[in-house]
């Protein structure tokens, strides 16, 4: 079974800008089952996390409609390094106060999350009965091709404008 935060993390980060109106965020979370989007600024670096509890605290606010994830989202991207431990990973987690935690990579001066662990990925490699309940996890994950994700997201908004079914 996996020990290592590289084994479990998920490599891609769901993401957005610091302009996103919270409810697409919102939206984005649920539709795609994640614990958090990393915020980015104009030049694609991480400044902060936006997720269930910076967008329940922003619920009932008069101007909701108008909030971005800048205006709500907590600052800083928390970080762990992918070559420690999962129990390690977890109570460094519990320290920061956070369910999710980055691992980012640095090209051209521009620091950006490129994996990420939260609390769901530590109790499916709790739960899991054996390596392929976590097969879909980690560095070596198994992953559709760039063309083959192109296709799919090709096609998928081809059926969402209507011209395929």
């Amino acid at each position: 079974m996996p020990t290592l935060v590289r084994e479990i993390m998920t490599v891609g980060v769901p993401t957005c800008k610091t302009t996103s109106p919270i409810v697409d965020v919102a939206r984005f979370i649920l539709e795609h089952s994640v614990e958090e989007m990393v915020v980015l600024d104009e030049e694609g670096q991480g400044v902060g996390t936006c997720g269930y509890e910076q967008l329940v605290s922003a619920f009932g606010r008069e101007d909701i409609e108008a909030l971005t994830a800048e205006n709500i989202m907590h600052e800083g991207v928390p970080e762990l390094p992918p070559e420690i431990s999962i129990t390690l990973a977890a109570k460094m987690m519990q320290d920061m106060h956070v369910r999710a935690a980055y691992m980012t990579h640095n090209s051209a001066g521009i620091t950006y999350p490129a994996a990420m662990i939260s609390y769901k990925h530590i109790l499916r490699a709790l739960a899991a009965k054996d390596e392929n309940d976590l097969k879909d996890l980690g560095i070596a994950a198994e992953r559709k091709s760039p063309i083959e994700q192109f296709l799919e997201r090709r096609d998928e908004a081809r059926r969402k404008a209507g011209l395929i079914k």
